[in-house]
């Protein structure tokens, strides 16, 4: 039975929406009221309320899930909301905000843009599913942001963003000035 609930974990620990406990089985190699029986007894073993886990298992959507624990939503939510928000470096949210108002955006035009090479900041944005390949011209890769991105920001879409010609300078003070 160890082994059974073992197996159980170290699928339930790699998908991402409720797995039914006949592919379980099948995965496994067991009949499925084993399956169950093994899934019932995990889920009630993490909710013991004598020894508190971070986790729960619940059965949702025709199949079988790992969440984490309501009594720890205010640490995940933290963590999900604060923590990756702050760890963008300045010159990561300087990328974003060229690739967000210049899109779709090639590496190149951001790096002209900048004045500096972002091909690691660029990788970094894609890992956080900040930006996205949107397709591509003359054998360049374009990006542009992704919903992610949006949901981030707090914006529907992206007329959302403040415009930026209050920030700019006047072109016509500029070439008054030569």
């Amino acid at each position: 039975m160890r082994h059974l609930h073992a197996g159980i974990e170290a699928i339930m620990m790699v998908v991402d929406e409720p797995v039914a406990s006949v592919d379980l089985a099948t995965a496994l190699d067991v009949p499925e009221p084993e399956v169950v029986a093994a899934l019932r007894a995990l889920r009630d073993d993490y909710a013991n309320p004598d020894s508190p886990r971070g986790f729960e298992l619940r059965e949702v959507g025709g199949g079988w899930r790992i969440y984490s624990s309501p009594l720890f939503a205010d640490v995940v939510g933290t963590f999900i909301i604060e923590g990756h928000s702050a760890r963008l470096s300045q010159a990561a949210l300087e990328t974003l905000a060229v690739v967000a108002y210049r899109q779709p955006v090639t590496r190149g035009q951001v790096s002209q843009i900048r004045g500096v090479n972002v091909d690691s900041v660029m990788k970094t944005l894609l890992a956080r599913g900040l930006v996205t390949e949107v397709g591509e011209a003359s054998g360049a890769v374009l990006y542009g942001t992704t919903t992610e991105f949006l949901e981030r920001i707090g914006l529907e879409s992206l007329d959302g963003l403040p415009p930026l010609a209050p920030y700019l300078p006047d072109l016509a003070d500029v070439d008054e000035a030569n």
